[in-house]
């Protein structure tokens, strides 16, 4: 058996809570601005900051929040985010974090499958988070700021501190992934897994004084929760907000908060190595650029790099890995390469035809070991233990070559999920909707290449009614999902090819698109 392992020594992970690991230093940093809201300049300090989530936590403790209860949050990044999420964390509770993209139908899927008894939102969601409430009957909608709804204001008491938990055992955050294919699980992560990702990055990065990151990839999502959100608490560096992204405004506020850190993704990368309004900025205190949650292009990367005068760096993980496995040092870039494993991981290349670890220089499937995989999918035993084996290996469905320095390139994956925007799209997901329109006989769903999305979600439709054209299948789409699952392309056909066991062919759709 081959096993490649990080060369940093293994972290010594803290028995804490992530509340605990994340405000470890809040007096030290004291006044220091933690979080930054982009559009109002709204500054919450440290010291502020651990204030509210203790007394938050308090209040939630209060009214019976604690270990076993499970709440949902619906908002985009903002200050109260981070307040909301950890509060409910020291206080013991479970959070499942929801898109604030979906319909109150997929709100009302999570909610559901989570056991949720309570939403915390915005006023801009309200309506669509009263509507998904109602569905599964939860009674209570809280809402940050004015709304028709319990004032988060209001759930505030007298601060405490951490509620007793099983740190390697009890779920603190509950986000949604399709795993390597089919629909949306519930992603067991506990506080240890967090903490302990926390600890290998902060070993496999170098941070210097008066940092500044910039934090539009969303909380909700794992990448943004873990990195932007606790990694950069942790480590005493101030986070600018901005509930979604907008070109000019993330020139407008590098330039002014001197923001130093852009962790991005491929298609805003893109941006800044072609479009022509970047020069009108002064982007010199950027010194690096991190892309994640979808692989980005060597010929990008460095045209954005080069154009900034900075760094540029990519990782790999997956939402069950909390998320990092991988991600390159600074000074040790490599064109193409996701980086090299952080602190405390092992990793092993499976060749998917035998079943062999792959030969050298071989592609093969990664699978993960350490002590950020995830303790397992809520509710659903057979996709956990078609995930992560006997012996704790997570097999994560993309295939990779791993280089005489242990750097990691993924070529290939055997998993069906596309990739639109760094989002994830699970085709089942859409086949299965696609189904239900009485035109449609036959469905399959790929992803095809795409210079800005990275991919986009094609389907291949069989008819029932040959009236029936592609705007409508778009539209019927369109009325059930989030914007980033939306079939982009569509190709009437004449039957879907599939194997014997009625398994969809992906392959042969792949090579006809």
């Amino acid at each position: 058996m081959t096993t490649y392992r990080s060369t940093l020594p293994a972290p010594v992970v803290p028995e804490l809570s992530v509340t605990d690991y994340i405000l470890r230093r809040a007096s030290e940093f004291g006044d220091r601005p933690a979080l930054i809201e982009g559009a109002t300049g709204r500054t919450v300090s440290f010291a502020e900051l651990d204030r509210s989530i203790r007394s938050l936590a308090g209040g939630l403790a209060s009214r019976g929040v604690g270990p076993g209860t499970t709440w949902a949050m619906l908002a985009p990044n903002l200050p109260e985010y981070v307040v909301a999420l950890h509060g409910l964390a020291l206080a013991g509770a479970t959070i499942t974090t929801l898109n604030p993209t979906y319909g109150a139908e997929e709100i009302a899927f999570q909610l559901r499958d989570s056991g949720a008894t309570c939403i915390v939102t915005v006023g801009l969601f309200l309506e669509t988070a009263k509507a998904a409430a109602a569905i599964v009957g939860i009674d209570e909608v809280v809402v940050i700021g004015p709304g028709d709804a319990t004032p988060f204001a209001s759930l505030f008491g007298e601060p405490i501190e951490q509620v007793p938990v099983d740190v390697r055992e009890d779920v603190v955050v509950l986000p949604y992934s399709s795993g390597t294919t089919g629909f949306p699980k519930g992603v067991m992560l506990t506080h240890h897994n967090l903490v302990a990702n926390l600890e290998q990055f902060r070993a496999h990065s170098a941070f210097g004084d008066h940092e500044v990151c910039y934090a539009v990839l969303p909380f909700f999502h794992i990448y943004g929760m873990q990195i932007l959100m606790n990694a950069m608490v942790s480590l005493g560096i101030p986070v600018v907000t901005v509930p979604r992204f907008d070109l000019v405004q993330m020139l407008e506020l590098t330039q002014t908060h001197r923001i130093t850190r852009l962790f991005l993704v491929p298609p805003i990368v893109l941006a800044l190595a072609k479009h022509p309004i970047i020069d009108a900025y002064d982007l010199s205190s950027v010194r690096q650029i991190f892309s994640g949650a979808a692989p980005l292009g060597g010929e990008v990367a460095e045209a954005a790099a080069a154009r900034l005068g900075c760094g540029i760096a990519q990782g790999y993980g997956m939402t069950e890995l909390s998320p990092v496995t991988h991600a390159i040092r600074e000074g040790d870039y490599r064109a193409g390469s996701v980086g090299t494993l952080v602190a405390g991981t092992e990793a092993r290349l499976i060749d998917a035809e035998t079943g062999a670890d792959a030969a050298t220089g071989e592609p093969g499937e990664i699978w993960v070991r350490g002590p950020q995989v995830m303790k397992g999918y809520l509710n659903n035993p057979e996709a956990t233990a078609a995930t992560v084996d006997a012996d704790g290996w997570l097999h994560t469905g993309d295939v990779a070559v791993i280089d005489a320095d242990g750097h990691t390139f993924i070529v290939d994956r055997l998993k069906e999920l596309i990739k639109y925007k760094g989002f994830q799209v699970p085709p089942a997901e859409l086949e299965a909707l696609l189904l239900t329109h009485p035109g449609v006989a036959d469905a399959a769903v790929i992803g095809v290449a795409d210079d800005e999305a990275g991919e986009l979600p094609k389907a291949f439709v069989v008819r029932s009614d040959e009236s029936l054209d592609a705007a409508a299948v778009q539209a019927f789409v369109a009325e059930h999902v989030a914007h980033y699952k939306q079939v982009r392309i569509v190709e009437f056909i004449d039957t879907i090819p599939k194997s014997a066991s009625g398994k969809i062919l992906r392959r042969e759709l792949r090579a006809r698109a």
